[in-house]
């Protein structure tokens, strides 16, 4: 039987210089696997502190993708900061950066330059377009990607309604995920070879492996969707995946429905008449235990459409516990989502709180540069190291 307090990534040191989603996304997930991430933060805090419910500094948004971490805020335009940083990561497993290519050469934290001082860095660098290339400098958010690879259906029309984007952020966490995987992978590496590496993620190329329908188009399947058809139904509507062809032949085999179509119509009148059938069919039967047995018959798969308020309350996810309450820093609790990842005998239960803004500067420069208290306050008192009041509260709370 494994120990229970055992992780997969204990004792790896996590620099996380990111901010906002996808490189917040890796550290998140590393520090929920064992590693000891901390958070490099600018004077003026990740953006993402202001973007939900506030409590103690800590937003909805800022608290999810930041759990478990340490914080420390370093003031990077000063020649100190960056001389800090370097030799923190010098001590670093890991160095996680999401900024625009050139960003970090201009601190002197370009990968020839960290590569340099610590040949067994691991650096994890995503962007929208990679490194290198003739659109590295783009700017990329989300929508951005979802965009350039085909997320977002085009309406060229001057009546059509214009294309909506998905509704979360897919090409931040799938790249966020991506990233993960890559570093897990260059950890094993460097266990038999001794040094480190650079990885280049562009958010674009994570999509496009994501995708079927771009690995569709490669035989020039363009009109091939996998995604499900949507019905109305006695209860609301539901989700059936496999397309028109195999729900129909399924609903005329099992429960009868018959197509009176003329055999020589037009092909869109036969889809619109079978559509149709299905929709009335589905209309007909008493209640939402009815509509489910007649797909289960059927064989059909089936998603109930859940309006976002109502996610949460899947029988599934409660069972899963998939909320976690944590400790709001306030006196009160906070509701997060937990990492989809359930292994047995170990417990899931201490997923860490979210870090105020420089919460962690004595401790992590103590344990990993042997720094004093004074070596500590002279940079306090240069501006090199910052906190917000609340950090300051809770250090002085701190045994």
């Amino acid at each position: 039987m494994s120990d229970a307090t055992v992780r997969p990534l204990d004792g790896v040191r996590v620099l996380d210089m990111s901010r906002v989603f996808a490189g917040p996304v890796a550290g998140r997930i590393l520090a929920d696997l064992g590693a000891e991430v901390v958070k490099v933060e600018p004077p003026e805090g990740d953006v993402t502190r202001l973007w939900g419910r506030p409590a103690a500094g800590l937003s909805t948004y800022f608290t999810q993708q930041n759990l478990g971490k340490q914080d420390i805020c370093i003031d990077l335009h000063k020649p100190e900061g960056r001389e800090l940083v370097t030799e923190l990561i010098k001590q670093a497993d890991v160095l996680v950066e999401n900024f625009r290519p050139g960003v970090m050469a201009r601190f002197g934290l370009d990968w020839d330059s960290v590569n340099a001082i610590n040949d067994k860095l691991i650096m994890l660098s995503i962007s929208g377009f990679g490194q290198t290339g003739p659109e590295a400098q783009r700017a990329a958010y989300a929508s951005v990607i979802h965009a350039e690879v085909g997320l977002i259906e085009q309406h060229v029309g001057p009546d059509d309604d214009i294309g909506l984007d998905v509704s979360f952020s897919a090409a931040d966490v799938l790249s966020g995920m991506h990233g993960v995987i890559a570093v897990q992978g260059a950890l094993r590496v460097r266990e038999t070879t001794g040094v480190g590496e650079h990885i280049d993620l562009a958010m674009v190329d994570a999509m496009a492996f994501s995708s079927d329908n771009i690995q569709n188009s490669l035989d020039n399947r363009f009109a091939e969707k996998k995604s499900g058809e949507v019905y109305r139904t006695a209860a609301g509507p539901f989700c059936i995946p496999g397309g028109l062809r195999w729900i129909w032949h399924q609903m005329s085999k099992v429960h009868g429905l018959v197509d009176p179509t003329p055999k020589d119509a037009p092909v869109d009148e036969k889809i619109a008449n079978r559509r149709l059938l299905i929709t009335d069919h589905f209309c007909s039967l008493a209640d939402r235990d009815a509509v489910i047995e007649c797909l289960d018959a059927a064989n059909l798969a089936w998603g109930e459409l859940r309006e976002l308020r109502g996610v949460l309350e899947s029988p599934t996810m409660q069972h899963r516990q998939t909320v976690a309450e944590i400790d709001n820093r306030d006196g009160g609790t906070r509701p997060v989502i937990r990492t989809p990842y359930r292994v047995q005998n170990r417990s899931n239960e201490d997923i860490g709180v979210a870090p105020f803004r420089g919460e962690h500067n004595t401790s992590v420069l103590g344990r990993w540069l042997n720094y004093d208290a004074n070596a500590v306050e002279a940079l306090r008192a240069a501006d090199v190291l910052l906190s917000d009041e609340w950090a300051d509260a809770a250090e002085e709370a701190s045994p």
